[in-house]
């Protein structure tokens, strides 16, 4: 069966030697996050996933969630003890503020505890991660009065809270949308409509959930500019806090996926249930968008989990498995045969995964820590820019590190041979949990549109520039440092092919939408190999100032394994930007 170690000591090296989140200790949250206080904090949250989540993983896979004939879903046994002392122990609330019974710890502390958990137990860990969503969305637009009765109890994990968008004519263009709301003349609203693909939208874990739901007000303009957001409770709640009668609102089937069997993905029907408009009418999608950002980086960590916890596993197969011999000779001639990560191309595939996990988790922090700055910076400078950063890189982490980690995922099964394929060995669960990842929260062919339709263009261009700015100064600053050279020259390379399509995307953008709608895809692959190349420059920066130790070593070979085997990609990538791809739909015309 799988084995899961979270990666502590990386994490606080990315933390601490790279990210310098101390820097930052003039913020609110962050002014106790000592070393000392981030290595206890995440050690017992590294046991918890190894220990309690873990050994649920393939279990609750084969038993998935149960519906009865009245809606209610049955969690997988184990799930609801485990779901007990997660709650207990505080996770749900790690970033929530203070006033309203959270930790108020830093959002890129809790991106940590979304890797380890989704690594140990991905089916179990959406469950409170989506509840984290329902709470942001919730204290940016929620009213006083909705933020006291439900926030206090969803960051203790007694209630949890789900995101309700698409319906069964409409994926993305939430524009479509027919759930309708009509005032019931109290200050609430009745809302009606059904909702698909809503994960946790029932189960036995908590006593109330607390569904956030997009509708359309009677009246209200067509299109995106009429829809509005509610709250819906599963149970409604009293004046006095307690919970009262049961909402119209409930679970109408399971949907049988290919993965992540542990976590009830419903169908849920609205049935004149009694909702509470979120924030202005007319607005909702702004209000939900909170939500959909928070949950796009969770999900980019969800597919870096897998395809580290898939690495992990397999690694560890390949040290173990005797098949065949070295090809400059026997290496454990006291055996019949060598372990098969002797052979070139398993160490080859090793690396790669090991590269672009280790690369992509710095990308996923570094990204998490710009919304720190965001919502905590009293510099409204620094906010605007974080805000910047963190609108730009998203759809390239949320994209880039499920892409990579359904791929590791993948290589890490094939490197179990047939073994990779039996149900009973668990590696296969790792690649049919990681598929899904690439289409939660928006395919990963609308984040590439996103990231050249809107964030690039996105006040004149600001975020972009910025980016770049910052990137070419860091080359500038480390091309003479010998050391560093082997990983600068190829990112300045690299950097000069971004630099190049994103030129030649704003002078075919306008003129021919198609040419860049076809190359957004290559695009946003080029952007996130530089970012990650970007990233592993600033690791082996940071492994040089560690000196010889064999964590240092490992880090700088990685490092240079990337940088040579990795990063030249962009070269490749940028010939298909600019070969005017868009002229496909011209080329394809006859073909569909």
């Amino acid at each position: 069966m799988p084995s899961y170690k979270a990666p502590v000591e990386d994490v606080m090296f990315l933390l601490n030697d790279v990210l310098d989140i101390n820097r930052y200790n003039n913020l609110p949250g962050f002014e106790d996050v000592s070393p000392e206080t981030v290595g206890a904090i995440l050690g017992e949250g590294a046991k918890m996933c190894e220990e309690l989540l873990q050994p649920l993983n393939a279990s609750g896979d084969r038993e998935g969630c149960i519906r009865s004939d009245d809606g209610t879903v049955t969690t997988p046994d184990g799930f609801k003890p485990a779901y007990q002392a997660y709650r207990e122990g505080g996770w749900v609330g790690l970033p929530a503020p203070a006033e309203y019974g959270g930790a108020g710890l830093p959002s890129v502390l809790n991106s940590v505890m979304q890797e380890f958990v989704s690594g140990a137990n991905l089916a179990f860990g959406m469950y409170p991660g989506l509840t984290q969503g329902a709470i942001a969305a919730l204290l940016e637009h929620g009213s006083d009065a909705q933020k006291q009765t439900y926030l206090p109890k969803m960051i203790a994990g007694e209630w949890t809270g789900t995101m309700n968008l698409t319906e069964p004519h409409c994926g993305t263009d939430l524009g479509l949308i027919r759930t309708k709301a009509v005032p019931a003349g109290d200050g609430s609203y009745k809302i009606s409509g059904t909702k698909i693909f809503i994960s946790a939208g029932e189960h036995d874990l908590a006593d109330n959930i607390v569904h956030l739901v997009l509708a359309r007000i009677e009246g209200a303009p067509a299109g995106t500019k009429g829809i509005s957001l509610f709250v819906c409770p599963k149970h409604l709640v009293n004046a006095d806090g307690s919970l009262g009668a049961r909402n119209k609102v409930s679970c109408g089937k399971i949907e049988e996926k290919m993965g992540i069997h542990a976590n009830a993905t419903c169908v849920m029907n609205y049935e004149e249930a009694t909702g509470y408009l979120v924030g202005v009418e007319n607005k909702g999608l702004a209000a939900m968008f909170v939500m959909m950002n928070e949950a796009r980086l969770a999900v980019g960590m969800q597919g870096l989990a897998l395809g580290d916890v898939a690495t992990q596993n397999a690694a560890s197969y390949a040290r173990d498995r005797l098949q065949g011999r070295a090809l400059t000779g026997a290496k454990e001639t006291d055996k019949a045969a060598d372990p098969i990560i002797v052979h070139p191309d398993v160490r080859r595939t090793l690396m790669t995964a090991r590269a672009l996990n280790e690369g992509g988790r710095a990308l996923a922090l570094a990204t998490a820590l710009q919304a720190d700055i965001h919502r905590r910076s009293p510099d409204a400078a620094a906010r605007q820019a974080a805000d910047d950063r963190l609108g730009l890189l998203t759809p390239i982490a949320k994209a880039i590190l499920t892409e990579n980690g359904l791929q590791n995922a993948i290589n890490s099964q094939q490197m179990f041979g047939g073994h990779g394929y039996i149900a009973e060995v668990g590696v296969e669960q790792f690649v049919r949990d990681a598929r899904i990842t690439l289409i939660y929260e928006g395919a990963n062919g609308i984040q590439a549109l996103d990231l050249v339709g809107r964030k690039l263009p996105r006040d004149g261009g600001r975020a972009m520039m910025a980016y770049l700015g910052e990137l070419n100064g860091f080359l500038k600053a480390h091309e003479a440092d010998e050391a560093l050279k082997p990983y600068i020259a190829p990112l300045k390379a690299s950097a000069g092919h971004l630099q190049q399509a994103t030129m030649w995307l704003m002078q075919n953008a306008l003129a021919k939408p198609d040419n860049a709608g076809a190359a957004s895809t290559d695009y946003l692959h080029l952007f996130g190999l530089v970012a990650l190349g970007y990233m592993w420059a600033q690791m082996a920066k940071a492994a040089l100032a560690k000196g010889e130790s064999d964590f240092a070593k490992n880090k700088l070979v990685t490092a240079k394994f990337f940088a040579d085997r990795l990063l030249p990609e962009t070269g490749l990538r940028l010939a298909r930007v600019t070969a005017g791809a868009g002229d496909v739909m011209a080329l394809s015309a006859e073909a569909f």
